[in-house]
């Protein structure tokens, strides 16, 4: 079984290097002359896509093939007294740019939105604009040129009192949103919420693909193990145009097992994957860890002295 190891937006290597670049509403106010506040936001956003563009090519340098973007890229992309601002025009060079470089390398690139986007929720307006944030994130995936499907990862969104009621509610909301942002999400089981099972139950009744996060079921689970629903994991990933991806990281010690630690512990991820092999020919997975990048190639470190893996190169290997 092949695994591919990814990160998240930043890297611990390179300096000066943030995507996530920012400016206030406050601080666009500041600016008497709206033109030239509009142009400083376009400044930022393309300098914020210079370094995805220097991150894809460090990552080009270590061998990663499987990223993260910042959601963060456009600052005030979605402000209420901006929707007259086409931000994607200014940035139509520097999106191709990175996009034709992120397809030429293969790499397999992916969003995920703040957990303010929330698709069952009872208000509309935080409905509204979670579907406005979301096509936010089309527009840059279009401009990028990246081929269509899952890539973007939403939680199931909140419980508000009665989960039942709130799967249904997604359910309902799902027909109102347009095809076009339906194609490019995944559903993930969350730490507090939503287990494994209830995010499976959208997953097959949407036909949507379930990204499994081992963390979050290991602190959210309904007393229930992974294993059993393993199938019906590998089953919603079958018509998605991207092999399955899943979520790895470890508990922060102290008083908050929920928090991501610094770095992942090899043994207990290469336990997990001896599990599932044989089930799916590749999995791609996303490190959610504080060290970023480093968490990442510390993790090919300790998995290289294992002899149940052979490392292929600096960012994926077999598990034999």
């Amino acid at each position: 079984m092949l695994v591919r190891l990814g990160y998240v937006a930043m890297s611990m290597h390179l300096k000066n290097a943030s995507p996530s670049q920012t400016m206030t509403y406050a601080q666009f106010q500041r600016i008497k002359d709206r033109e030239a506040a509009i142009h400083k936001l376009e400044r930022i956003a393309s300098s914020n896509l210079d370094n995805c563009l220097r991150l894809l090519k460090h990552n080009k340098g270590h061998d990663i093939s499987f990223f993260r973007f910042s959601s963060k890229l456009v600052p005030l992309a979605n402000h209420e007294d901006l929707l007259d601002w086409n931000y994607i025009r200014p940035l139509k060079e520097k999106l191709k740019e990175v996009g034709d470089y992120a397809t030429r390398m293969k790499m397999r690139i992916d969003f995920h939105p703040d957990h303010f986007v929330v698709l069952n929720s009872p208000q509309e307006h935080i409905l509204k604009q979670s579907i406005k944030t979301l096509q936010m994130h089309r527009k840059l995936l279009k401009g990028m040129g990246m081929q269509k499907g899952p890539r973007c990862v939403l939680h199931v969104g909140g419980g508000y009192d009665d989960k039942e009621l709130a799967l249904e509610r997604f359910i309902e909301n799902w027909s109102n949103i347009p095809v076009s942002i339906q194609e490019m999400i995944m559903l993930e089981n969350d730490d507090t919420t939503f287990s494994l099972q209830e995010t499976l139950y959208l997953g097959e009744k949407l036909a949507v693909p379930v990204v499994f996060d081992l963390h979050h079921h290991m602190m959210n689970n309904n007393k229930a193990g992974w294993y059993e629903h393993w199938d019906r994991v590998v089953n919603v990933w079958k018509t998605a145009l991207l092999p399955i991806k899943m979520h790895i990281s470890s508990p922060r010690e102290g008083n908050d097992p929920r928090a991501h630690a610094d770095f992942i512990d090899a043994d207990t991820f290469l336990s997990f994957l001896q599990k599932i092999k044989g089930s799916v020919p590749q999995i791609d997975c996303m490190i959610e860890a504080k060290k970023k990048d480093e968490a990442l190639f510390q993790l090919i470190r300790d998995l290289g002295a294992k002899p149940e893996v052979e490392i292929i190169d600096g960012g994926s290997f077999y598990v034999k």
